[in-house]
């Protein structure tokens, strides 16, 4: 339990007071080791239904949800420094950045560590097409060692080079995301509780940004005592900035800065946070910076979300297609369609994730 407290006198950062220290396995009672164990059978059963021998997974998030392994999730988002393969049977086997092997040696989801060769023009200069060629050359290898000639291999964010390179091997390289997305989308009991556990810890820290909101602070201070009590927690970070006020609150999508927030007005934030045990706590919240009461214009403006939150929480059920929950979700009303959201909602795991479902003026056009 973390509690937060932000002293307003001082305006100062929330100080955090640790009760009580928990070690990462077996914390709010979820058994890590069978959830990691479950995320890893639902992409092999995915990749099966495809005919998929083996994947190389490069994605940091799909790292973690097939292994657990978790090392510099933001870093690796531009850098192919560390990636995974996973064969349809066995093995499943990570290449780690340099002097991280360590990181993932007792997770019982992978069955071996090796050092991972970077193809990528920052790691090898004017080298990269040597290096390109080294590592399809090992991957070539790897697949011939575990997996049939017949078989389609998945591959994701990689350079276009290495791709080219392994496809010239004679392997049927296809998009890894599709069986990694369908599997990520049912979630286990276990699941559910590390969601619950996260938006807990979400809570909590937007219950210590809730206390900060003062007239004078700027928007990067109020948002950053979100971040800090996320990360105290035990979570990873925050994937966006959207937090603003007053007039940027409209359009939305302006990220927080060093506006200085007035008297009585609004602030709008997305938490987008990428919490603990890696489970994405993704929600909105508006708050009214005082010290007066909100104006009739914000109290309408508030009353209109509140209702197509809770009206579009009252249609969906489960059986119902995509097509008829776009039909059926809330219309937004004229004066707010142009600057709507580009969604009525999606999905949410590690990070949001498939589905996306659409509003119904945007259905014919993007829906599926």
């Amino acid at each position: 339990m973390v509690h937060l407290d932000w002293h307003a006198d001082r305006g100062t950062f929330p100080e955090l007071r640790l009760v009580e220290r928990r070690p990462d396995a077996g914390a709010d009672g979820i058994d890590l080791e069978a959830v990691r164990a479950y995320r890893l059978g639902r992409i092999r059963a995915e990749m099966r239904k495809r005919d998929i021998a083996a994947c190389f997974l490069f994605d940091a998030v799909n790292i973690r949800y097939a292994t657990g392994a978790r090392n510099m999730q933001v870093f690796s988002s531009r850098n192919p420094a560390r990636y995974l393969f996973v064969a349809l049977d066995d093995p499943v086997i990570m290449f780690e950045f340099t002097g991280c092997m360590h990181l993932a040696q007792n997770l019982a989801t992978i069955d071996d560590v090796r050092p991972a060769i970077t193809a990528s023009y920052v790691a090898a200069g004017p080298a990269i097409e040597a290096r390109e060629k080294t590592w399809a050359a090992e991957a070539d290898s790897l697949l011939r060692e575990h997996c049939s000639d017949a078989g389609r291999v998945g591959i994701e964010r990689v350079n276009a080079g290495v791709a080219a390179v392994l496809a010239g091997y004679g392997w049927n390289l296809v998009d890894a995301q599709e069986p990694v997305e369908r599997a990520r989308a049912i979630k286990n009991a276990l699941e559910i509780e590390c969601v619950k556990a996260s938006l807990r810890a979400t809570e909590r820290a937007m219950a210590a940004l809730r206390s900060a909101i003062r007239p004078g602070i700027t928007e990067n201070e109020l948002w950053s005592v979100m971040h800090q009590g996320i990360i105290a927690q035990g979570g990873d970070y925050v994937e966006t900035r959207l937090l603003s006020s007053g007039v940027r609150t409209n359009p939305w999508f302006q990220e927080c800065g060093n506006r200085v927030i007035g008297e009585n007005e609004l602030i709008a934030l997305d938490t987008d946070v990428v919490g603990v045990y890696g489970y994405y706590s993704d929600f909105s919240r508006t708050f009214h910076s005082g010290p007066g009461k909100p104006s009739d214009v914000q109290r309408t403006l508030y009353r209109t979300a509140h209702e197509q939150v809770h009206h579009n929480m009252g249609v969906i059920h489960p059986g119902m297609s995509f097509r008829e929950y776009s039909e059926q979700a809330w219309t937004i009303p004229d004066t707010y369609a142009a600057n709507r959201y580009y969604l009525s909602a999606h999905g949410v795991g590690m990070t949001g994730e498939y589905p996306y479902l659409y509003h119904r003026a945007d259905y014919a056009e993007a829906g599926y």
